[in-house]
């Protein structure tokens, strides 16, 4: 019986033999192993070719003293096709015992013969003693084991100079920690027999070790970033494992994706979020470019386009309800210190003197409504920017304060803030484009969104996931970034997790709040980087040179995945179904829009 199906050991295989699928079927020898049997087989003395590759077998014929733990790392992770079988043969303590016996005889006799004679003392011949007379002591005690072990190693390539070229790779890899392996010449059938998946070792090249060493052999030693539960982030670029995650078992659920446009961030955060929703994670999304539109429609959520001529309002005054053992001053206060930072940024910056007023204005709007520290809020209406307007006017030193404020309240921008809260996130995804905004109330309209999101969370405790897209609007003001610092730090007690996506990574880093926002998020992700970037994202994360340029050098949804003290090279990849709801490729986009009509046209 040869390697496959009936062919006999060293039968010479014709070339370009090809068979009817028919004449296959209607054979009466028909077995499992003709139907998964490579198209042709030939066999050399130094190599195999299996269909349209080659491939060699090697066997390791030593090792040295002492073996350290994850050797086998380097030649696992190799970025090659190549199989690894490992036969371990457990030999009886009894039996191994005799031979110890006879062994550390000789030894022993040697040591003599050579001090009889007056030879200057071998410290080889001590240091093997030594070592016999420990591991004797050892597997009498039963602290250690002895086993006959096989390591055999098959290397694939299309042609010859690939051959040499890997053959060279992984040999300097393993000389280098002084383990030698020699290719199984004239064996290659044995060998490859002893690659199949069947157990049966046909090479039968063994060295003898025992438990210590042995541990050291778990191949299991690659850089893999897996756990029982999560979501599938993507593909391992090292060794093809599956990178599985729960960002809620994390010390902070938080992440931060650095990436250049168009490297594939978007896709990775819709992807990220269409695998969280299947899990009963709510998400909220800020997005700046109206790219999660068709995701939160595909999905069942909901759709808010905020701009100036959006029906869609958020007034900043709304107060959220005080949480059990939550005192209702204290969430005033908070509130009222949350507006100052707002109209900050609104009104280009505040002296001393001004944000004392403001500070008091918005005291006395919210009084104007009945609403003080002293009084359950929850039920009053609160008030309008319109009503804080004329508290304000009516205060000393306020003039200049009003005529800026006058364009959210009758000019303009009016439509904007001006009007009750007609929003409800009541979905488990929910989306707020601010697309149509002017780019220069963009950190206005993303600070007034994130704080009514931040409100809505705290009513009620549930699993959920704020997604900030392109979050270097919002580091453009300290007081949108300190906001944003605030709820990196306090979602964990809220079960939130912040996930933050910028492609411009100097001017988020430029921000004091920039590198604490990166430090309180245990995962990051960094895909394909600029090089005008890559230098400060190196120094950020302590990068390796060589880290370094496969960030450079990565294709669209490649990079390098972080969480916690662990990190891998990721690829994203999605399946047909989840590409076609989150793609972001204009072509595709068209084409699905286009077989839409085509339906429609014919249904009609």
């Amino acid at each position: 019986m040869g390697l496959f199906g009936n062919k006999k050991k060293n039968e010479p295989v014709e070339e370009n033999i090809s068979f009817l699928p028919e004449d296959i079927y209607d054979s009466e020898e028909l077995e499992l192993a003709d139907i998964i049997a490579p198209s042709a087989l030939k066999i050399d003395s130094t190599h195999i070719q299996l269909g349209e590759k080659l491939v060699k077998t090697f066997f390791v014929t030593s090792y040295p003293k002492i073996l350290n733990d994850s050797w086998f790392s380097p030649i696992i992770n190799l970025d090659r096709v190549f199989d690894i079988s490992i036969f371990i043969h457990p030999i009886e303590t009894r039996q191994i015992l005799k031979k110890f016996q006879k062994k550390v005889a000789e030894v022993q006799s040697q040591i003599s013969e050579r001090a009889e004679k007056g030879f200057v003392r071998d410290p080889k011949l001590d240091s093997a003693y030594q070592d016999l007379e420990e591991l004797r002591d050892s597997l009498q005690q039963a602290r250690e084991k002895m086993f006959s072990v096989g390591v055999y190693i098959s290397i694939y390539a299309d042609d010859k100079d690939e051959m040499k070229r890997v053959d060279s790779e992984m040999r300097s890899i393993l000389e280098s920690r002084m383990i030698y392996v020699r290719p199984a010449l004239f064996q290659q059938e044995e060998g490859l027999q002893s690659m199949l998946p069947v157990a049966t070792d046909k090479l039968h090249v063994h060295k003898k070790l025992n438990s210590s060493p042995l541990s050291s052999f778990f191949p299991f030693v690659s850089f893999d970033l897996t756990s029982d539960r999560g979501i599938l982030y993507g593909i391992n670029r090292h060794n093809s494992s599956l990178v599985l995650f729960d960002r809620f078992s994390l010390e902070n659920y938080n992440s931060i994706t650095f990436a250049t446009s168009g490297s594939g961030k978007s896709y990775a955060t819709k992807l990220e979020i269409i695998r969280s929703l299947m899990f009963d994670t709510e998400v909220i999304v800020i997005d700046p470019e109206n790219e999660y539109q068709y995701l939160a429609e595909a999905t069942g959520g909901r759709f808010f386009n905020i701009s100036l001529t959006s029906e869609h309002h958020i007034n900043p005054f709304d107060l959220p309800p005080a949480q059990e053992g939550e005192n209702p001053g204290d969430v005033l206060r908070s509130n009222i210190i949350t507006l100052v930072g707002l109209f900050r940024i609104m009104l280009g910056g505040l002296t001393p003197e001004e944000d004392a007023i403001i500070d008091r204005a918005i005291t006395e709007t919210y009084a104007l409504k009945d609403i003080t520290p002293e009084s359950n809020f929850t039920e009053i209406e609160p008030p309008l920017l319109s009503d804080f307007e004329m508290v304000l006017s009516g205060m000393e030193g306020a003039d200049n304060l009003v005529q800026k404020l006058s364009k959210y309240t009758h000019g303009t921008w009016s439509g904007f803030l001006n009007k009750p809260t007609n929003v409800n996130i009541n979905k488990k995804f929910i989306v707020f484009s601010i697309r149509d905004m002017e780019d220069e109330l963009k950190p206005v309209a993303m600070f007034i969104v994130t704080h009514y999101i931040w409100s809505a969370i705290r009513k009620n405790l549930r699993k959920r996931l704020l997604v900030v897209d392109e979050a270097w609007w919002m580091m453009k003001s300290e007081d949108t970034a300190s906001f944003l610092f605030g709820l990196a730090k306090r979602g964990r007690k809220y079960y939130l997790g912040i996930s933050t996506i910028t492609q411009d990574v100097n001017d988020f880093l430029r921000s004091p709040y920039g590198l604490p926002i990166m430090t309180n998020s245990s995962m990051q992700l960094l895909l394909k980087q600029s090089p005008t970037s890559i230098d400060i994202v190196q120094k950020t994360f302590n990068l390796t040179d060589e880290e370094k340029y496969l960030l450079l050098e990565s294709g669209v949804g490649e990079g390098i995945f972080f969480a916690g003290m662990k990190h891998v090279a990721l690829k994203i990849i999605a399946s047909y179904t989840e590409d076609q709801i989150i793609t972001s490729d204009p072509s595709q986009i068209l084409a699905i829009k286009q077989a839409k009509e085509d339906l429609r046209a014919s249904g009609e």
